[in-house]
Order: structure tokens, then C-alpha cells, then sequence
């Protein structure tokens, strides 16, 4: 059920300036010197669940979507950082690690069911018991098997979690088409594959089906730029030419009297405004509604240029850092929590900027939550298989 607010504007400024105050008060100097580090990653994730969290709840939760606007405009971005990400650190651990299809299904695969299943079990029963909502048994065993076709924001156990049969397609092919010595090669085969997949427009998909077309190139394209990664010296010698040649154009006095090292500065913040520029131009021009074609290749530049600028700041942010860490589990969990075990937005004499902070401390505290409840079962899993292999070996 929709919720209607007072004041939407007046609350999305006062929680916009808090919003923003958290970040800025969680700012540190950056240490890591790597080109995409697991800060910058966790940051990026931090970035795109906020994303998909303000979107949901300004055009989804509540009645009028000026609350949280523009915040709430990024959603698919978010979605196209989480695949980006997903498809360039899956495709750095296989060339580190060299899995075999057999260990990546049984390391990656339980990393995703597990959190899911528990998440699942959770909402099944507090549907059942709470709210007297039956879900067929068909639908139960559908969904643990991360099928889910349809994504509507009311009936489905957990709207969002349509994305999760979308990462799924891309987990179960990765192994069977990764190249480790032409990792672009394997992002060319999987694009093919959810190309194909997304043009046959299946009608038992048809919830769900503009949403994976809009999102078929961001994983491939995260192969692509991890391929990238292992070439970087070559990027790097190429990135040094184009500096030097930029330097040979400048005035003579702007290399006599301000020097190579300044100048170097002003084209540093110079390239960091105008991606910030067209970051800001693709997020609100993003052509959603004129059809997967159109929106996709907006999008990811919106969230391409968004990486960048994440690659080039000097400082990391903690808050988002935080998010990041735990944006898989407050993904699994915050849709149903807001809208259909809503126990804040009701209250009207709670402001409502206070109920989005509030919400966010708890989506926090419930993501380590979950994440903790997951590894005491991968415990659990792992120390059954290792008593399991002590039997056998021992008889």
C-alpha cells in the first residue's frame, strides 16, 4: 500500500543536507594506490543499494515521487554498478585463482543461495503467520531456486529480487565460457547469450523482460573492463602520450610559469568536472520510458562516468564504504521491510526525513545481521563436509 506524505519537498532538503553532511563527516584519506580497490568497489555498491533504496521508496513506497528527488533517479544506474562490479571482480578472482567450473559453482553460488534462502524463509513465514498470506508451494519452491519472473512491488514476495535471476544467468554461464587468456572474448559470448535471451521475449518473463534488456551489457562490459585492468600497462603508456601531447599544445608560458605539474592539476580537476557534469546530465536526461535501447546506453554512461570519477578522487568515504560492505543483504531485504512490515512511514507524527535516516541505521544493522546468520551456516556446511570427508577416508 502507498503512503502519502506531508511536505515531500521541505522533508527531501532536510534529509538531503543530513544525507550529505554523513558523508562528508565520513571522508578519509584514500590509502590503497590500486586502480579499483575493494574500498572504491564497496563504495560503488554503497552508492548504487542507496540508489535502488531512494528510488523505491520516492516512485514505489510513497504517493508523491518529489520526495527524494533527484536522489531517487539512479536506480538503474545502481542496478548496472552492481553487474559492472559483479562481472569485473568475478573475472579478476578467475584469472588469480583459476576455479574450476565445479569450485566456482560451489564458492560462488552458495555465497548467493544462502543469504537469499534465509532471507526468504524469513518473509515466507511472517507472510504466513503475520499476515495470513498464502503463497502457493509452487511459488515457495521457485523462489528458493532464484527464479523470478515477475516483479511486481505488491504480491511478489520481494519485488526486487527479479535481479537476482538475472545475476543467476550470468553466474551459471561465467564458468563454462571464461577464458583466461581472452577474458573479452567471454564477455562477447555473454553478451550473445542474454542478447538472444532477452530478444526471444519469453511471455513467462514478461515482468521482468524490459528490465534485463536495459541491463544485458553492464556484466559483459565489467569482463571487458577487468581485461583492461591486466593490460594497464599498456593503457597507462597510452594515457602518457596523450598527456604529453595535451602538455606540447599549452601555451608556452602556461608550461614556463605555472609547470608541467600544475598544469597536470588542472586537467585532473578539469576531467573530474565534466564527468561529474555528464554524470549529472545522463542521470536526469536518462531516457527512461523511450525503451531499452535508449536507456541502456545512458545509463551505463551515467554509471561508467560516475566510476571514473570514484577511480580518480584522492579520499574514500566510509559511510558508503559501509553500505557497500553490506548491499547484497539490505538488497535481499529492504522492499518487503518498507512496504509491506512498515513500521515507521505509518506513524505520521514521525517526520518523515526521520524515518529515511532511521531506515537506513536499520537496514545497516539487519544487512550485518544477515551477513553474520550466513556465516555461521557456511560454517555449519563446511565443518559437515569436512566430518563427511573424514568418514569416507576413514572407512
Amino acid at each position: 500500500m502507498q503512503i502519502s506524505i506531508i511536505d515531500p519537498v521541505r522533508a527531501t532538503y532536510i534529509f538531503s543536507a543530513i544525507f550529505v553532511i554523513a558523508l562528508l563527516v565520513s571522508i578519509r584519506k584514500r590509502k590503497d594506490k590500486q586502480l579499483l580497490s575493494i574500498s572504491v568497489t564497496q563504495e560503488l555498491k554503497g552508492l548504487a543499494i542507496l540508489s535502488v533504496i531512494f528510488f523505491h521508496v520516492g516512485y514505489c513506497l510513497v504517493t508523491d515521487s518529489r520526495f527524494l528527488f533527484p536522489l531517487s533517479i539512479l536506480a538503474g544506474v545502481g542496478v548496472n554498478l552492481f553487474l559492472f562490479l559483479s562481472g569485473y571482480g568475478l573475472t579478476l578472482s578467475s584469472i588469480n585463482k583459476g576455479y574450476s567450473a565445479v569450485q566456482f559453482y560451489k564458492h560462488r553460488l552458495s555465497k548467493l543461495f544462502i543469504p537469499l534462502w534465509i532471507a526468504l524463509a524469513a518473509f515466507f513465514s511472517l507472510d504466513f503467520f503475520f499476515l495470513k498470506i498464502h503463497h502457493s508451494f509452487g511459488y515457495v519452491i521457485q523462489s528458493f531456486l532464484g527464479i523470478f519472473p515477475s516483479a511486481d512491488l505488491w504480491r511478489d514476495v520481494n519485488s526486487p529480487l527479479w535481479y537476482f535471476t538475472l545475476i543467476l544467468f550470468f553466474y551459471l554461464l561465467f564458468p563454462l565460457v571464461f577464458s583466461k587468456k581472452r577474458p573479452w572474448l567471454s564477455a562477447i559470448i555473454l553478451y550473445a547469450a542474454i542478447y538472444l535471451f532477452v530478444s526471444w521475449d519469453p511471455s513467462y518473463l514478461s515482468w521482468s523482460i524490459s528490465f534485463y534488456q536495459i541491463h544485458a551489457m553492464a556484466f559483459p562490459l565489467g569482463i571487458l573492463a577487468a581485461n583492461a585492468y591486466y593490460k594497464k600497462d599498456f593503457f597507462i603508456n597510452v594515457l602518457n602520450k596523450i598527456n604529453s601531447f595535451f602538455y606540447g599544445l599549452a601555451p608556452s608560458c602556461a608550461r614556463t610559469i605555472c609547470g608541467k605539474l600544475k598544469l597536470k592539476k588542472v586537467v585532473y580537476y578539469a576531467a573530474i568536472i565534466i564527468l561529474l557534469g555528464i554524470f549529472a546530465y545522463t542521470a536526469y536526461y536518462s531516457g527512461v520510458g523511450k525503451g531499452p535501447w535508449i536507456e541502456q546506453p545512458i545509463s551505463l554512461i551515467t554509471a561508467v562516468a560516475i566510476v571514473i570519477v570514484s577511480l580518480m578522487k584522492k579520499f574514500e568515504i566510509r559511510s558508503l564504504y559501509y553500505f557497500g560492505f553490506y548491499s547484497y543483504e539490505i538488497y535481499l531485504l529492504h522492499w518487503p521491510i518498507i512496504s509491506r512490515y512498515d513500521f515507521l512511514f505509518r506513524f505520521k507524527f514521525i517526520p518523515v526525513w526521520l524515518t529515511m535516516v532511521l531506515y537506513l541505521i536499520f537496514f545497516l544493522f539487519l544487512g550485518w545481521l544477515l551477513r553474520k546468520a550466513t556465516d555461521a551456516v557456511a560454517k555449519l556446511k563446511t565443518a559437515k563436509e569436512k566430518n563427511t570427508a573424514l568418514k569416507m577416508s576413514n572407512s
